[in-house]
């Protein structure tokens, strides 16, 4: 199959500069449009989802499965997912409480990476997500 050629310019992204400086045209690769706000944010995090998801719950123990997921950004089929593998993990309790399910953070569980599992992930929340004056903490 034969594609016709564009004229550079008619519409295609300009291509990549050379040397790997990324795109010209205010772009980052893989980030898509740069919002109106002009912050372009890269197509990476330093948390996972299953970081955010812990961060949510144990900010939010009460919280909707679907809640969790517009927090974090993803479907609710994942977020159930990153709760089953959590919990199975040790990392999350899951309490039912009528028809609604209450979770609660092991804050004493350690890193999953062994560059860091001397420390425990209740030192994260402390610093990511602390709990309000006067609550009992995660940790």
């Amino acid at each position: 199959m034969t594609r016709s050629a564009v004229p550079a310019g008619a519409g295609a992204p300009a291509p990549d500069p050379p040397g790997g400086d990324g795109p010209r045209d205010g772009r980052t690769r893989g980030s898509g449009p740069v919002p109106a706000g002009g912050v372009v944010r890269p197509p990476w995090t330093f948390l996972t989802n299953h970081g955010h998801v812990l961060l949510a719950v144990a900010q939010f123990q009460d919280a909707r499965v679907s809640e969790i997921a517009a927090r974090v950004g993803i479907t609710t089929r994942a977020t159930l997912a990153i709760l089953k593998d959590l919990e199975s993990a040790g990392y999350l309790r899951r309490h039912r409480v009528g028809r609604r399910s209450h979770y609660s953070v092991d804050g004493h569980r350690p890193f999953r990476h062994p560059a860091i599992a001397a420390h425990e992930i209740g030192e994260l929340l402390d610093v990511l997500a602390p709990a309000p004056a006067g609550a009992e903490g995660a940790s």
